[in-house]
């Protein structure tokens, strides 16, 4: 405890010292929407979008809310009577059309508010570092019980700090607390299970309605990613025949989940918060003093829903075969790289006795059940969108993963745990900051490079987040993505207008290519003025050329892709084995990168 303590007073001062708009690198993600409503509840005491809203954003970060998202409000009637279903629901023109509201859910920004009124944004990060060390006490308490004590320490501090976790800790939004609300609902739950003379609060009924409560919150939040993760606390009961308590337990839930949609309603006139009429916001904002309506004129309209019919049952097999793939051991979502410890937890779980206890089998299938179902309804968003580091959709579940750990005798596991997320995440945490505001930055080099890229996802990929020709640009008739720093983008080689791409000569470079068909292979020719070996792959058969200085080579490249929402996909990694500097060949030359191989090619299509 005293070294918790230690550790804790110096994350506390880091997190009350730090310059969170500088040091954050100003906006990631939806911080501009959770921080705009924490700010307004803190300050003004309501979740209502006003010019003084927008004001004290400007004060504060010296730009607008770039992301925001916003909807007009509704006047609400609830009316029963005897048709079913007996309750209806009217909906009208709201009473004050000019009026806006935040169109997020309202949990986080109740929770950080009182901390943003005494501590300003600081006031967000000791929120995340309070949360975060609860976390590790609870779980601490849980191993521990039938567990030595260092084994539960080393686990639990790897199940936090050796994944992507911590760096959501320097996210202003709510991925942080919806891991600690499931973390600390399983640990009310289960906390009698491991230990039955613990304090007689966590022995009765009350720990589970607690934990129901905790459950309802944050299936509010997010519900496709938390809904099922109450199933486990009801079942086990039921499982018990505490049929009454099964029954409650579950009530408590959807009702906690209800009355948080409820307040949803009453402030915006609508229970989803993501629902009517949404739009999000760069550059220009409403209220700003623009003459003209900045909603009509500059609002994009969002939908955060991919699983219609159409999306989720075209080309449905091949699709989910390869998501699940990337939900695995993606590059840049993979549940592997950058949440290992709780591969150790499944595999100590099934290669112990307690692989056969009811409420942890039941945990196991609610975790995959939440899993398979984001693959399902989003399959092509289920990591979160907008190039987030690691799947954070997943993060809530990932924390129920916790309580199937059985008993540790030894510290050889959670070693393993340090060791094998540390591969993956020790560059990110480094610097949590650089990672969070350019996600791309882990993946490009690194063992994560060994891993498969989510080529169908190509557009919520971090390298998005760059701005430029290297986040896509079009070459000839297909859309690159370029991943990494060892190719350039398209540019003009010859007086004709030619055009090509520059491999450079320090490391292979992996390209997505995206085209409206299917792709049979590509008609490459690749030319250097130094000797090299040209080494490329378009997801097919590896190609391997020696090239000849001066003189061009021209070759079929296989291409195998895989189906997108709109497209083909396709990965085309290449590299040259020398490299050179065009400035020290010719000194009049003002370019100084690196180069390998000039590759130029074609798009032959698939014969149908």
């Amino acid at each position: 405890m005293k070294v918790g303590s230690v550790l804790l007073v110096i994350a506390l001062a880091a997190a009350l010292s730090v310059d969170v708009v500088k040091t954050g690198f100003g906006l990631k993600g939806d911080e501009a929407t959770y921080v705009s409503m924490a700010l307004s509840l803190a300050y003004d005491h309501d979740l209502t979008y006003e010019r003084r809203d927008l004001d004290r954003f400007f004060g504060l970060y010296r730009s607008g809310p770039d992301g925001i998202f916003l909807k007009k409000g509704k006047h609400l009637r609830v009316r029963a009577d005897a048709q079913p279903p007996f309750v209806h629901t009217i909906k009208s023109a709201d009473n004050q059309p000019g009026r806006l509201y935040f169109a997020k859910a309202l949990l986080y920004p109740i929770v950080a508010a009182p901390f943003v009124r005494l501590l300003g944004l600081n006031g967000f990060l000791v929120l995340h570092v309070l949360l975060l060390f609860g976390v590790c006490v609870c779980g601490y308490k849980f191993l521990a019980a039938r567990s030595q004590p260092a084994p539960a320490l080393i686990f639990t501090l790897a199940f936090v700090g050796a994944t992507c976790v911590p760096v959501y800790t320097v996210f202003l939004a709510p991925e942080i607390l919806h891991f600690s609300l499931i973390f600390f609902a399983y640990f009310l739950w289960l906390y009698k299970e491991v230990k039955p003379d613990a304090p007689s609060w966590l022995r009765g009924r009350g720990s589970d309605i607690a934990a129901a409560m905790l459950l309802g919150a944050a299936t509010y939040s997010k519900p496709p990613n938390h809904a099922l993760l109450v199933a486990p606390l009801v079942l086990w009961l039921m499982w018990r025949r505490k049929w009454l308590d099964g029954l409650l337990v579950g009530a408590v839930s959807v009702a906690v989940a209800c009355l948080f949609f409820g307040v949803t309603a009453i402030n915006a006139g609508e229970f989803n918060y993501q629902g009517g009429d949404r739009k999000t916001f760069y550059t220009a904002f409403p209220f700003d003093g623009s003459k003209d309506s900045v909603w009509d004129r500059k609002g994009t309209e969002m939908s955060t829903n991919d699983s219609d019919a159409e999306n989720v049952l075209q080309d449905f097999p091949n699709r989910f075969a390869h998501n699940v793939e990337y939900f695995l051991v993606g590059r840049h979502f993979g549940f592997v790289p950058y949440f290992f410890p709780g591969v150790v937890a499944i595999t100590l779980w099934l290669c112990s006795s307690e692989r056969r206890r009811p409420w942890r089998v039941l945990i196991a299938l609610a975790v995959l059940g939440s899993a398979v179902g984001l693959l399902i309804l989003a399959p092509y968003s289920w990591s979160g969108g907008g190039g987030p580091t690691g799947n954070r959709y997943i993060i809530g579940a990932y924390a129920a993963l916790f309580f199937l750990t059985p008993p540790m005798t030894s510290s050889a596991a959670a070693i393993l745990a340090w060791v094998g997320g540390a591969l993956f995440t020790a560059k990110m945490l480094v610097n949590p900051f650089v990672a969070a505001k350019s996600p791309y930055l882990t993946t490009e080099r690194g063992f994560a490079r060994y891993l498969p890229v989510e080529i169908t996802m190509a557009n919520d990929l971090p390298v998005m987040l760059i701005e430029g020709p290297r986040a896509h640009a079009w070459f000839n008739d297909v859309l690159l993505y370029f991943l990494d720093e060892h190719a350039y983008p398209p540019e003009q080689i010859d007086a004709a207008g030619h055009t090509g791409v520059w491999i450079a000569g320090d490391g292979r470079a992996d390209i997505i290519m995206r085209s409206d068909w299917a792709i049979d292979h590509l008609r490459m020719t690749v030319e250097s003025p130094v000797a090299t070996v040209f080494i490329a792959s378009a997801g097919g058969r590896q190609m391997r050329l020696p090239l000849t200085p001066g003189t061009p080579a021209t070759f079929d490249l296989p291409a195998v892709g895989v189906r997108d929402a709109t497209s083909w996909a396709y990965l085309l990694s290449a590299r040259s084995t020398e490299g050179f500097t065009e400035h020290l060949r010719n000194p009049e030359s003002k370019d100084y990168r690196n180069l390998g191989a000039l590759m130029r090619f074609t798009a032959a299509p698939a014969v149908k």
